[in-house]
């Protein structure tokens, strides 16, 4: 049978911790494919912000989620999606969101689409800040995934980056969970971190 794919395994995290009604981020829109998921996850009364530097995503992504609207009319949150660096999300969502986010996806490596440009990556320092912000915006109890790509170039040194900051991060903030195919390094792993309930 196998185990679960690394998204797959995000996705289960994500869904036993948010509830209907809920706020989400994704960091890293990519295709849409994870923001489609925390808007058909959180339902009407939810709400989801998208952070992506290239247009052509937040394009891929806003067909996808007028696609799934259509389909499933009022069942999946609003969406709001912007053209910036995940690193700008805790000034770009509004301050009510400090502290009260259920969950926040991150993908990172670069757009999976067949015409984009692959030398676009996400940049290690830009991750790591959004991170950090990430930690403040989430409330009790609440969940950050990142999937990352040791198999691209920087990919490497981007997973090894984030891998150390989640180590570090202090147990009494949040603990941290890795979940990693230990046969080939370069197999894309999901890094969680569920921060403490007060």
């Amino acid at each position: 049978m196998g185990f679960m794919s690394v998204l797959s395994f995000a996705h289960k995290l994500i869904t036993e911790r948010l509830a209907p009604g809920d706020r989400a981020i994704d960091a890293t829109v990519g295709t849409g494919a994870d923001t489609l998921f925390l808007a058909k996850t959180l339902g009407p009364r939810g709400e989801v912000y998208g952070f992506d530097i290239q247009s052509a995503a937040l394009t891929l992504a806003e067909e996808r989620l007028q696609q799934a609207s259509k389909e499933s009319v009022g069942t999946i949150a609003p969406v709001t999606l912007l053209l910036e660096s995940h690193a700008a999300m805790a000034e770009s969502v509004p301050l009510a969101w400090r502290g009260t986010v259920g969950a926040i996806m991150f993908n990172l490596g670069y757009l999976p689409s067949g015409d984009a440009d692959k030398s676009i990556i996400t940049q290690t320092d830009s991750s790591i800040a959004a991170l950090e912000a990430a930690l403040q915006l989430l409330r009790p109890g609440g969940v950050v995934t990142v999937v990352l790509y040791p198999g691209h170039e920087g990919g490497d040194l981007e997973a090894a980056a984030v891998e150390a900051w989640a180590a570090g991060i202090p147990t009494q903030l949040a603990q941290s969970i890795i979940y990693r195919q230990l046969q080939r390094s370069t197999s894309p792993f999901v890094i969680a971190l569920e921060k403490k309930r007060s």
